[in-house]
């Protein structure tokens, strides 16, 4: 495939002197021009990949067709000619669609998804044969585990205050293919995703990045064989006595000997912060050193001796779901997406890994978006005038942070309500200004998704 060259520069100062013949042998010695300064515009992937980053990017403006279709995007000047001539309306503000008002052929080109998975991140990037049609990140809320905790404090409370509960029946059973509630919904978000783009770009094909990691291997890469079988705990009696032997019977906070001493096993890494049940975040200590530590807040004298494998172990769970939940999807692997990359001379972020995996090349790039994934109903605990009788909100609020709305045709960004919504926040933490909803003439919601 023959690329051409933009044109050349050939500007010429005054003044400069003149090149003579290339057959003069003193003009062969130097390869260089005979005046400094013309410039050759190459269009090379390397050399339009740094130019694309360094000038501003504008995005798309996304086109659905009479029936609903979805169709290729344009450009944000074509569309307000569109619907200044009543030939289009808009329909949603984020991401800005719009839909024609008469029928046309609604032929599209073919394009390419790219979702780059990951535990607290997505990366995605839908690319056609010339261009980029969208990219961004989608920032994941990871606070699910923190709500069942306060759901469960409440209910626990609840129950605790009847005299008389009902027997309960065993029907409790999980479904198959049942999921922790956390990974669950970090999976199906990717789904949610997918599923949106779909319907405002005419996507073909779907890739997706999918890993397996081996725990084991990772903390012991010489693991082989029945050693598989045989954790840390292998042939010790219980916790206690392999904290016992890894320490030699010292303290880990004094250094002495527990003699005939009481120990007390302290997480390194507290229950509450995240911290695991592992040895390798439990420390054997004195009774009096116990105490000693959470008095006087000794806890940084302790380092635990664990990573954690969350995102690793995420990635290893989801990995076979994609392929019985997205039709004719096609996948990629890390190490491939790394080389490509590479090659492309193009940092490392998510949408990038994500225009990598939707096989982009020298396509002209759009403007990454930043999406933040929000909870719709927050439980929140309000307090009355005078301080106590707590209430838990029960109904869903008319207005959530983070979604726009318009006071006497100005807009503003809500950043919470108080006194059970007649209140909306618009101002910073220090600063806080408000609206009477009353006041608010028109909202507009973001839904789970908002833009940063």
């Amino acid at each position: 495939m023959k690329q051409k060259l933009s044109e050349r520069n050939t500007y010429t100062p005054p003044g400069a002197s003149l090149a003579r013949c290339n057959c003069d042998p003193v003009l062969n010695k130097e390869e260089t021009l005979s005046v400094q300064g013309l410039k050759t515009f190459d269009n090379s992937p390397e050399v339009n990949q740094a130019q694309q980053t360094e000038r501003s990017l504008k995005p798309n403006v996304f086109v659905l067709s009479k029936e609903g279709k979805p169709l290729m995007p344009c450009s944000i000047a074509k569309s307000k000619r569109m619907i200044k001539r009543g030939a289009a309306k808009v329909i949603k503000r984020f991401p800005f669609t719009i839909q024609l008002n008469f029928k046309c052929g609604g032929h599209a080109q073919d394009t390419s998804l790219g979702i780059d998975t990951g535990f607290g991140n997505i990366g995605f990037s839908v690319t056609s044969e010339k261009k980029e049609l969208i990219c961004g990140t989608v920032v994941l809320d990871g606070r699910t585990k923190e709500r069942l905790d306060e759901r469960r404090m409440y209910r626990r409370s609840r129950r605790n205050k009847l005299w008389y509960r009902k027997p309960r029946f065993n029907n409790r059973k999980r479904k198959e293919g049942w999921l922790p509630p956390s990974i669950e919904r970090r999976y199906q978000t990717h789904l949610t995703l997918i599923n949106r783009l779909k319907k405002i770009l005419p996507i073909n094909k779907v890739t997706v990045e999918v890993a397996k990691f081996d725990i084991q291997k990772i903390e012991n890469p010489d693991i082989e064989g029945t050693q598989y079988q045989q954790g840390d705990l292998y042939q010790y009696q219980n916790i206690r006595s392999y904290l016992m032997s890894r320490e030699k019977g010292r303290c880990q906070l004094c250094g002495k000997d527990f003699k005939d001493q009481p120990s007390h096993i302290h997480h390194i890494k507290s229950r509450s912060k995240g911290g695991s049940d592992k040895v390798s975040n439990l420390a054997i200590l004195h009774e009096k050193c116990h105490t000693k530590l959470h008095k006087k807040d000794l806890g940084a004298k302790l380092k635990p001796n664990n990573k954690g494998y969350k995102p690793s172990t995420f990635m290893s769970i989801i990995h076979k779901r994609f392929w019985r939940d997205i039709p004719d999807l096609k996948v990629t692997y890390g190490n491939i997406i790394f080389v490509d990359r590479v090659k492309l001379n193009i940092q490392k972020t998510h949408y990038n890994d994500a225009f990598v995996i939707s096989e982009g090349t020298t396509q002209s790039r759009s403007k990454p978006i930043e999406v933040k994934q929000v909870h719709r109903n927050n439980r929140v605990l309000q307090l009355n005038r005078k301080g106590f009788k707590p209430s838990i909100k029960r109904k869903k609020s008319k207005i959530n942070p983070g979604d726009l709305f318009w006071v006497k045709n100005k807009r503003y960004t809500c950043k919470g309500v108080f006194n059970r919504g007649l209140y909306v926040l618009y101002g910073t933490v220090k600063k806080k200004e408000y609206f009477k909803f009353s006041e608010i003439n028109k909202i507009f919601k973001f839904g789970s998704f908002v833009l940063i």
